[in-house]
């Protein structure tokens, strides 16, 4: 019997032990969990400073179970499915407008927030989520050229079109996005971002594709470390992935065209299965205040749309154009509008048939 016992007793140790390792590998692996003290975040990779996150913890007694996604539609798709509930998450703008349509996401009640006073009109009230019914920006940034001024003269690359010059053949890096590629050759011939004319698509794929010549690669996040390591004279990318290149190049430089660019957001919402409201208000108001804001800019590169935090960073990054631009470069630039399965489609047709032309 005392044999028996005494395996019982093991075996009942060995349990809580795996019990107990379970739980420290969920905490440590970001796996979402429903304890009444937990805010359940889903972000891009290494989009906030971890820093804020545990004084955030300090602050509220919420700890934060944080995982990732890599892209818009692996965000949506895994919120959509409703297996993981997710108390706050950070989609892009034409994504929040299709969510909200798809009716995944809880609108935002206004009476419990305490900072929504700092942030900059400019960036409130966009067309994707007007009265920022179910959303709160969180970074915003702009597409733009990055140029090498080892390799090019600033005077040779301030708009679109000087991208087509014959002096660049096989030195641009683009990046591989269909609302990107097609968005530059619209604005070259006046039209909007959001075009859905099929002329006006067929026209903005004919003259993207007599870019080719001039194109030495098209991809993706790796463009900044290539754009670093010299391997390109110019790219076309994202504001907060030239951030991150100008860093590590003193040569590099990046501009956003006077004649209009894409604005982008990404804002913060509530998924519909959010369970923890309280730590996911708790945790809207901490991360508006202007100090945290002012940190997690600085730490992760992109520009804050909170304006008292803009006024706290280093003067070197709130007066620095290119990725603080003045209004009325701003109000040239447009936000992408989710253009439905259809239209998406095509644009992302006309965007494969042009890498198709390739060498």
């Amino acid at each position: 019997m005392r044999k028996i016992i005494t395996s019982i007793m093991a075996i009942l140790v060995i349990i809580l032990i795996l019990f107990g390792a379970q739980r420290y590998l969920s905490s440590k692996t970001g796996t979402n969990v429903s304890s009444d003290k937990v805010l359940n975040l889903y972000n891009w990779g290494d989009y906030i400073d971890p820093a804020l996150l545990k004084k955030f913890t300090k602050e509220t007694g919420y700890r934060v179970s944080y995982e990732t996604f890599d892209s818009n539609e692996a965000m949506y798709t895994k919120i959509k499915q409703g297996g993981t509930s997710y108390d706050l998450a950070v989609p892009s703008d034409y994504m929040i407008q299709k969510m909200k349509r798809e009716k995944l996401l809880l609108p935002i009640d206004h009476a419990r927030l305490t900072g929504i006073g700092n942030y900059d009109n400019r960036f409130l009230n966009q067309s994707f989520d007007k009265n920022n019914r179910y959303s709160l920006p969180y970074f915003w940034g702009t597409l733009g050229i990055i140029y090498n001024d080892k390799y090019v003269n600033a005077k040779d690359i301030q708009h679109w079109d000087d991208l087509w010059s014959p002096q660049f053949k096989n030195q641009i890096m683009l990046v591989d996005s269909a609302r990107d590629g097609l968005a530059i050759p619209l604005i070259t011939q006046n039209k909007s971002v959001n075009d859905k004319s099929r002329a006006d698509l067929a026209a903005a794929q004919a003259k993207l594709r007599t870019l080719m010549p001039n194109i030495k690669a098209i991809v993706a996040d790796e463009i900044k470390m290539y754009m670093a390591q010299n391997e390109a004279s110019i790219a076309v990318t994202y504001s907060g992935e030239a951030a991150e290149a100008l860093n590590n190049n003193k040569h590099l430089h990046y501009i956003v065209p006077s004649e209009g660019s894409n604005l982008w957001f990404d804002n913060i919402v509530m998924p519909k299965t959010a369970k923890h409201k309280a730590a996911a208000y708790a945790f809207i108001n901490f991360i508006s205040e202007p100090k945290n804001a002012a940190q997690n800019a600085e730490y992760i590169g992109y520009a804050t749309p909170n304006k008292k935090a803009v006024a706290l960073l280093p003067k070197a990054i709130r007066d620095d154009k290119q990725f603080y631009p003045n209004s009325q470069t701003v109000s040239h630039l447009q936000v992408y509008d989710d253009l439905g399965q259809t239209w998406t489609e095509r644009y992302n047709d006309a965007f494969l048939e042009f890498k198709m032309t390739q060498r």
